[in-house]
C-alpha cells in the first residue's frame, strides 16, 4: 500500500503513490572528485534514480558543491557520527541521510540537523537497523526482532514530529531478510511516511553496501 505522505528529493517524488525509486551508492573517497564522479556517471546509465555518497570527513562534505553541480542525478550525503558534518553537508546535497538519534549525537544535534533542513528545505532518511539499537530495546529485541525494529523507528518517526520536521522517508533495516521484510510491513502499517528498502551489510565481503 502506498504511504500517505510523499517527498520530493531533487525533483524525484517518493512514496505516496510515485514510481518506485531506485538509489545506489558510491565505494569511493567521496572526495576523490574522478573516480566518485566516474562511478555516479555510470550508476546513473544503468538506470539508478539516486546516488548517495559517503561523508566521513571534512574533505567529503567540501567535495559536495562540486559532486552536485555535475552529477546528472540528485546526490545524497550519507552522515554518521558527526552532526557537524551534517550540516555542513546540508549546504550543498538534495537530501541527507542522518542514521540515528544515538549516532549522530543524541537529540540535541538531531534537532539542530532536523532545523537546518527544514530552513533549506531538504528532505532526510531517518531510521534504524538491528545493530544499533537503543538498549531500552535490547531485551524485546530478544524476543521480538521485529517489533523491537518497528519500535525505534516509531520512536525516531515521533521525535522529528516533535521537532515539527515531515519531510523525511524511514529506513528499518537488518542482516536477517526475513526480519526486514516483516519489519517494513509492519512499519508501513504504522506510520504514514515513505519507506526506505535495505539490506545492512548487503553483498559480499569485498563489496557490501547498504
Amino acid at each position: 500500500m502506498a504511504s500517505k505522505r510523499q517527498i520530493s528529493v531533487g525533483g524525484v517524488p517518493i512514496g505516496g503513490g510515485a514510481p518506485v525509486v531506485v538509489q545506489t551508492m558510491t565505494k569511493t573517497e567521496t572526495a576523490n572528485l574522478d573516480a566518485t564522479m566516474r562511478q555516479i556517471r555510470t550508476v546513473a546509465e544503468a538506470g539508478a534514480d539516486l546516488v548517495r555518497v559517503a561523508v566521513p570527513r571534512v574533505q567529503d562534505a567540501e567535495a559536495l558543491r562540486t559532486i552536485v553541480a555535475e552529477s546528472p542525478i540528485p546526490v545524497i550525503a550519507d552522515i554518521h557520527f558527526n552532526h557537524t558534518l551534517a550540516l555542513k553537508a546540508l549546504d550543498a546535497v538534495r537530501a541527507l541521510h542522518p542514521p540515528e538519534p544515538g549516532n549522530i549525537g543524541g537529540p540535541d544535534k538531531v534537532a539542530e540537523v532536523a532545523a537546518r533542513a527544514k530552513e533549506l528545505g531538504t528532505p532526510m532518511r531517518i531510521g534504524v537497523n538491528s545493530g544499533s539499537l537503543p538498549k531500552h530495546l535490547h531485551a524485546l529485541e530478544r524476543e521480538n526482532p521485529v517489533e523491537a525494529l518497528v519500535g525505534a523507528a516509531v520512536e525516531f518517526v515521533e521525535l522529528m514530529e516533535r521537532l515539527d520536521f515531515e519531510d523525511f522517508k524511514v529506513s528499518i533495516k537488518s542482516t536477517n531478510v526475513p526480519n526486514t521484510i516483516a519489519s517494513n510491513r509492519l512499519l508501513g502499517e504504522r506510520i504514514p511516511y515513505p519507506l526506505h528498502l535495505g539490506i545492512t551489510e548487503a553483498g559480499t565481503r569485498s563489496g557490501r553496501g547498504r
